[in-house]
C-alpha cells in the first residue's frame, strides 16, 4: 500500500449509524471499531482515538445541519435522501476531514514535515470520500425522503 495516501473506509459504519442511536453506544462502537483496526495495523490507539472523536462529534454536526424533527424519526440512516444532499455532502466531508486529520496528526508529530502532513490529509480525504460516494450507490440503507 502507497505511504502518502492510504484510503480509510471503516469510520463510515459510524457515520452511517442511524440518526437515535445514543451518545454512549457511539463512542463504545467508535471505540471498537478503532481498536480493531489498530490490532490489524499494529498502531498503539490511533485510530481509536481518532474514531472516538468523529463518534463523539457526530451528534453536534447533525443538531447544527438538520432540525430536530428529522433527526427524531427513530432508524433513519445519515444519507443524502433522509439530509438532503447539501447537509450530507457537508456532513460527510467535515466529520472524514475531522477523522483523517487528526488521524494523520497523530502521526505527523512523529515525522515532522508540514507539507506532508497536509498532502496527506488532502490525499486521503478525497480517497476516503470517493470510497463513500462509491459506497452510497451499492448500498441500500434505509431512507425517507426530506
Amino acid at each position: 500500500m502507497h505511504q502518502f495516501i492510504v484510503p480509510y473506509f471503516y469510520f463510515a459504519l459510524i457515520l452511517w449509524l442511524p440518526f437515535k442511536t445514543s451518545r454512549t453506544a457511539l463512542l463504545f462502537f467508535g471505540f471498537l471499531v478503532g481498536m480493531i483496526l489498530d490490532v490489524f495495523y499494529k498502531t498503539p490507539g490511533l485510530h481509536t482515538a481518532a474514531s472516538v472523536l468523529i463518534a463523539y462529534m457526530r451528534p453536534y454536526i447533525i443538531i447544527l445541519l438538520l432540525p430536530k424533527e428529522v433527526t427524531e424519526w427513530g432508524d433513519e440512516e445519515p444519507n443524502r435522501f433522509s439530509m438532503g444532499s447539501l447537509p450530507y455532502s457537508t456532513y460527510i466531508l467535515f466529520l472524514t476531514i475531522l477523522h483523517n486529520g487528526y488521524l494523520i496528526l497523530l502521526e505527523w508529530i512523529q515525522f515532522g514535515s508540514f507539507l506532508y502532513f497536509l498532502g496527506k490529509l488532502i490525499g486521503t480525504s478525497l480517497i476516503s470520500l470517493l470510497l463513500m460516494l462509491i459506497a452510497e450507490l451499492f448500498v441500500h440503507r434505509k431512507t425517507r425522503t426530506r
